[in-house]
């Protein structure tokens, strides 16, 4: 396996994610735009994971799980957060599970704290 091209596929798909999540959210359609935020936080991940394990990263959605085999030092907020923005994932493929949707200003919230942790993993990169 080649890590380096795993990393690279996780990273760029990140970003992309990321861009359509900002799009999403600023066109008041808060929980897509979050779903795509989590999926962005989630290849962010995985790639962190790829370069620590040198391996496939798992198959999880779960942040705060991903963030522990990444080997970063997560702070207690971090993780927090990455328990709580799980919901977002959870809301986007199970439909059964619905909760009141993000309001545009929580979506707008919301996204502001994730972009904080997703710039920050990205540049670790």
């Amino acid at each position: 396996m080649d890590v380096k091209k795993q990393i690279e596929y996780w990273r760029k798909g990140a970003a992309e994610d990321w861009e359509i999540a900002g799009d999403l959210v600023h066109r008041e359609k808060p929980r897509y735009g979050l779903f795509f935020a989590h999926l962005a936080l989630e290849k962010a991940l995985k790639a962190h994971v790829c370069r620590a394990t040198q391996d496939i990263a798992p198959r999880t959605h779960a942040l705060l799980r991903l963030a522990e085999l990444s080997q970063l030092r997560i702070s207690a907020n971090q993780k927090v957060f990455f328990s709580e923005f799980d919901r977002y994932q959870i809301e986007g493929r199970y439909p059964e599970t619905l909760m009141p949707p993000p309001s545009p200003d929580e979506g707008r919230a919301q996204l502001r704290k994730a972009e904080e942790i997703f710039q920050w993993l990205m540049r670790q990169l």
